[in-house]
């Protein structure tokens, strides 16, 4: 799996338990505030659209994950 898709694969998987931890009606409902993780995650995915530039796309590259090639 290449890093960029690496990437995807974790902003989903951590939206997607941020989600569980932070909405009331789950039965896994922790606070509230873990949808404020929801929201640095969107705004990390916007600005790397946006810039063409992700840093945890760096660091999975620097642990040997290929790249887009």
């Amino acid at each position: 799996m290449t890093s960029w898709k690496l990437v995807r694969v974790l902003a989903g998987l951590l939206i997607l338990l941020s989600l569980v931890l932070g909405v009331p009606e789950s039965s896994l409902f922790i606070s509230k505030y873990w949808l404020l993780f929801t929201a640095f995650i969107g705004l990390n995915l916007f600005q790397s659209g946006l810039t063409n530039w992700c840093l945890m796309e760096n660091i999975f590259r620097k642990l040997g994950v290929k790249g887009e090639c």
